[in-house]
């Protein structure tokens, strides 16, 4: 890295003569700088004289260095402005260093220890700053640096002189910094702990030997070099550390319920919660943005309570996301690097990353807001312990967000019915990003055990699921659930221990902890998209789905799916037990892509659709398949190894993926994946594959030749 130094310019130092100031003017005439040495030479209570500068400026000669000694007061800052014009001709650096002690508790403490420290430190840097000001304006260049302490910004006992001055000159420096920038004047803060004549009593003996003071000079010599970038901050020294401090506001509140209501010191007590929360808080860093964020608070205070009117359950929260968030969600409903199409919900450097359209539903979960308790008719209540996700929808408004952002949401009890043994609120929810409606959500919480109120039954304003088609199933997609798949989505936000704690889950009446219904739905959903929209999530404009029955994590997801129009109907069972665990749902497309296989499937192998093909042939075919009576087992193979096996049962008849569940087959058939695929597609013929060794048969090699008058339509088998 290259040295930087200050070659040709000029650096008035003030407090040098020891601690702090000496470093700093040691450092800078080493790297090149001609320094000003300004010291009045006095104790830390500002009293008496000596030739502290006199010896720094011997030092920095004896080591080539150029400097000169001043021992003006700063509080006459223009005389030592003075003194390097008139031996160098300019100033380019300036550091406010110069600081007495006299500590006292407030009660003793008499006005001139007050008027003294504020004399030395703040009025001191105010005249020695403004002398060079000038300078600075005209030759468009300059550096200052201000001296405060953590006395300053935290307070300290027997210090509200200094600690009252010390941060005066943190606000004289954001002001300066502001009018100087244009000027290419740059105004920053040190917050420095260093062993100096100020702290030689206060710091513990081995602190105050291991808080050097040549340990923080670099960090300010950086501060006032000409590379340096940062204008109106404070940086926090010491031990070789450094940080920036800033201060902070938090996300605040309306102190009154509504626009038109009084502020009372009631509705300020009620309130007090939300004005000191600093869970949201933020840097702000000019003070007309402390302006426009109070304006624009206010602007949404007021179009809030015009939205509200009319729902006494309202409750808004902020969402916030990144690529991270996306990547870890899209883990959590199975995309994998091994589907090469996936690829871009993972991989935020992918040039077509993209966050997978079912995540949106997280920010308008209700499911922890106070509002469905709110809503309960009176003698019935709603918590963790009796609720459920019963229904979901989502409707996008225009393009699908981007890959990060912060959405704001509102959130209410549209209606509560009464199903006789629960009662279903049905809550809505609006997405904002940028105060614009972007798209909104709808879910239907059943709460168990609190229905019988006498309420309506069902609602108008509910957005209904639909009943699939009664005909074969157009596209089928199965996907094996992860061991681990509950305990991978769960770090999504939904920490619900049902879905990790074996105790809970028993208690629940679950044999092992299940997984969530919307990881399950967001299987079925990337299903949908992969199937018939092109994988694009560009393509998504709405979802809706009732959840039936739990999945337990390791299960296989089918999901079954029936194009109409640019409505893609789907459910999903389990395949392990045949239940229906996603019923009625369906996705609508902005665009449609045409789907030449039957059936295809996550699980990466081409001849699955085959298999699903023969299932159809079978089912159409008992009595043809029955005619048969042989049992067939297939291997599939990859690099030598069995990846899959399939029985074809045409004694009972039934097909499906695995090895024989008693018994032994007719026929055993060994063939890799893309052979099999080739002889169902008439590119290798089944004799041909058995004589060059790429079809294995073993068994009734006979009985199989009667496969081809079931299977000869589309799967030659």
């Amino acid at each position: 890295m290259d040295q930087l130094r200050f070659d040709g310019r000029v650096a008035i130092v003030t407090g040098a003569g020891g601690g702090l100031g000496k470093e700093y003017a040691l450092l800078l005439a080493s790297r090149g700088a001609k320094v000003v040495v300004n010291d009045l030479g006095g104790g830390r209570d500002g009293s008496g004289r000596s030739n502290f500068a006199d010896a720094v400026v011997k030092q920095i000669k004896d080591n080539g260095g150029v400097a000169v000694a001043d021992y003006n007061s700063v509080v006459e800052g223009e005389k030592i402005v003075k003194t390097a014009m008139d031996n160098f001709g300019r100033v380019d650096m300036l550091i406010n260093n110069a600081g007495i002690l006299r500590d006292k508790s407030f009660g003793k403490m008499a006005e001139q220890d007050w008027d003294l420290i504020h004399a030395v430190h703040l009025k001191g840097a105010f005249k020695t700053t403004q002398a060079a000001w000038e300078i600075f304006r005209k030759q468009k260049y300059g550096r200052v640096v201000m001296t405060s302490s953590n006395s300053g910004i935290f307070g300290n006992f027997g210090q509200a002189n200094y600690s009252a001055a010390k941060l005066g000159l943190v606000g004289l420096a954001n002001t300066l910094a502001i009018e100087g920038a244009k000027y290419n004047v740059k105004v920053n803060t040190i917050v420095p702990t260093a062993a100096s004549r100020l702290t030689e009593d206060i710091l513990p003996p081995e602190m105050f030997k291991a808080m050097q003071p040549n340990l923080i000079a670099p960090v300010v010599a950086y501060m006032v070099h000409e590379s340096f970038e940062d204008n109106g901050i404070i940086i926090d020294s010491a031990l070789g550390f450094a940080t920036k401090t800033h201060f902070v506001r938090g996300e605040g509140t309306p102190v009154r319920a509504k626009p038109e209501d009084a502020v009372t010191i009631e509705s300020v007590k009620a309130k007090w919660p939300q004005v000191v929360d600093m869970s949201k808080a933020k840097h702000l860093d000019k003070n007309a943005e402390v302006t426009v964020d109070l304006v624009e608070k206010l602007q949404d205070f007021e179009e809030r309570a015009k939205l509200d009117k009319g729902n006494k359950a309202s409750y808004w929260s902020t969402y916030d996301y990144n690529a991270k968030d996306l990547t870890l969600y899209a883990l959590g409903i199975g995309a994998s690097v091994s589907n090469e199409s996936d690829l871009k919900f993972l991989y935020e450097s992918h040039e077509n990353f993209s966050p997978l359209p079912t995540y949106f539903i997280l920010p308008g979960m209700s499911m922890e807001s106070p509002i469905v308790q709110q809503s309960m008719p009176p003698g019935k209540h709603a918590d963790f312990t009796n609720i459920l996700h019963g229904e979901q929808y989502i409707e996008f408004l225009g393009d699908l967000p981007g890959t990060e952002g912060e959405f704001t949401t509102r959130s209410y009890v549209a209606e509560v019915l009464d199903k006789g043994s629960a009662a279903v609120a049905i809550v809505n929810s609006e997405i904002y990003q940028n105060r614009n409606l972007v798209y909104r959500t709808q879910q239907h919480i059943f709460v168990l055990g609190q229905g019988g109120f006498g309420g309506p039954r069902n609602s108008s304003i509910a957005t209904e699921v639909r009943p699939v088609p009664k005909r074969n199933p157009d596209a089928v997609v199965e996907q094996r659930t992860a061991e681990d798949q509950a305990a991978l989505y769960r770090l999504s936000g939904d920490l619900n221990p049902l879905h990790i704690d074996p105790q809970v889950a028993s208690i629940s009446g679950h044999a092992k902890p299940i997984l969530h219904g919307l990881a399950s739905l967001g299987f079925s959903a990337r299903h949908v998209l992969a199937t018939f929209g092109g994988n694009d999530p560009a393509n998504f404009k709405a979802l809706k789905a009732r959840f039936m029955k739990p999945v337990t994590p390791g299960q296989t997801l089918v999901t079954e799916m029936w194009r109409e129009g640019s409505r893609v109907h789907f459910q999903t069972k389990t395949k392990e037990t045949g239940n229906v665990v996603i019923g009625g749902a369906y996705v609508d497309l902005k665009q449609v892509s045409p789907v030449k296989a039957n059936r295809v499937s996550a699980s990466g192998l081409k001849s699955d659709g085959l298999f699903a093909k023969i299932i159809e042939e079978v089912n159409k075919n008992q009595a043809m398949a029955k005619s048969i009576n042989g049992i067939f087992l297939y291997n599939i193979t990859e690099n030598g190894k069995t990846v899959k096996q399939w029985t074809l049962d045409l004694k009972t008849p039934a097909v499906y993926e695995g090895p024989l569940k008693e018994g032994k087959p007719d026929v055993t058939l060994t063939v890799t994946d893309g052979d099999l695929v080739e002889i169902a597609s008439g590119a290798l013929s089944p004799q041909v594959a058995y004589m060059k060794g790429k079809l294995k048969l073993a068994g009734n090699i006979m009985l199989a030749q009667k496969l081809g008058p079931l299977l000869k339509s589309e799967a030659k088998l």
